[in-house]
This record gives structure tokens, sequence and C-alpha cells, in this order.
């Protein structure tokens, strides 16, 4: 078990499905529902489906898999915002109905502070996509008509530079993630709002 750290009184046991019903989006989608219930954290495990789903595409890699492991990535989150649980507890319970190693792996190594190494493509790409997920929301949110169409790379990298806008995102993450990927920042952003804009009508934006 990978959970050690954490009382199993916390978690409710569950049938294990087959493997493909755990890579189903629609079971992955009942699961981020029965957990997440505010819509801005539900349109952030969208974005971050989005962009994993397009790093996929583009790297040859099974979309299915990096697009469930973004949607689920943050789905503890509401319930088990702290350090301690969270996204151990989510992780446990994804272990618990049979969802792939890999898949838990990349959403323990997304928090940074989980001390899980990001060895896998998939891994590194969650971790470089989340937080400039955030960012790219934010940024389209103060738009006039809220809208990620008027989003630009640039106006992004300047946001992002803008100390007081979007407090709560890791702006040093989003330079490790690039760093991991091993693309220039400038290309990341690029790719990951192309990514977004791509799914604008889903993300209400």
């Amino acid at each position: 078990m990978i959970f050690e750290r954490l009382d199993g009184a916390l978690m409710t046991p569950h049938p294990q499905p087959s493997q493909n019903a755990s890579l189903s989006r629609d079971a992955a989608l009942a699961l981020l529902h029965e957990h997440t219930e505010g819509p801005g954290l539900r349109k952030h495990a969208y974005a971050v489906e989005a962009a994993m789903r397009a790093y996929a595409r583009k790297q040859g890699a099974d979309e299915e898999l990096w697009g469930v492991t973004g949607l689920l990535h943050d789905f503890d989150y509401e319930k088990h915002p702290s350090r301690e649980e969270h996204p151990f507890v989510g992780c446990r319970i994804l272990e618990e109905r049979g969802y792939p190693k890999e898949m838990i792996q990349a959403i323990l190594g997304h928090a940074a502070y989980s001390g899980t190494p990001r060895e896998t493509p998939m891994a590194r790409a969650l971790f470089a996509s989340d937080e400039l997920c955030g960012l790219i929301t934010a940024s389209a949110l103060v738009q006039p008509n809220k809208s990620l169409a008027e989003v630009t790379p640039d106006s992004v990298l300047r946001k992002m530079r803008t100390k007081g806008f979007a407090r709560s995102v890791n702006r040093e993450e989003i330079e490790q993630g690039a760093g991991e990927l091993g693309v220039p920042l400038e290309e990341h952003v690029a790719f990951v709002l192309a990514a977004l804009q791509g799914e604008a009508k889903a993300l209400g934006l």
C-alpha cells in the first residue's frame, strides 16, 4: 500500500471496477462530482483535463489515461484541503477503486510536498499544467467578456510577473514544471492556453 500515513478509517471501501471502467470519463466525472460541489474547483478539473489530453495527443500517449488523471487530480481537495490529507485521501480512494498505479503516482507527484518523484511524462505534464491552468483561468476572468478568446500567451506571462494577481498561483511551480517538461516557458504557456481555448465552451470561458 502506498498510503501508510493515512488512517484507514478515513476511507469508505468501494468495489473495484474493471480496468476499462476505471478509465471511463463518465465514471471519473461521477467521482469528481460526488466529492466536489464547487463550480470553481470543477472548472479547474476540466481545465487540467483539457491540458492533459492535449499533451497526451502531442506525445502520442494514452489520452484517456492522461485526461482522467487531470480530471481527478484534485477531486478530494474540497473535503480534504490540508497537506496532511490532500492528495493522499483521494489517492487512497483511487487505489481502492482499481485505478492505475501510474495515475495515482502522478497525482501524488503533482503535490510537491508529497515527496513523490515525477518519473513519467504524464506526471511531469500534470505538475506543469496544474498551476498554469489556474493562472490562465484567472487571466480570462478579468477580461471584459471573461473569455479565453481574449487571453494571449503574452498577457498570461505578464500576469505571471504581477505578484498581486492570483496570489494563490505558485509561479515557481509553473516555471519548474516547464523545466521538467523540457520546453521553454513561453511555449508551455502558449500550448496550454490553446488547449483551454479549444474547450472554452465546456469551461464556460
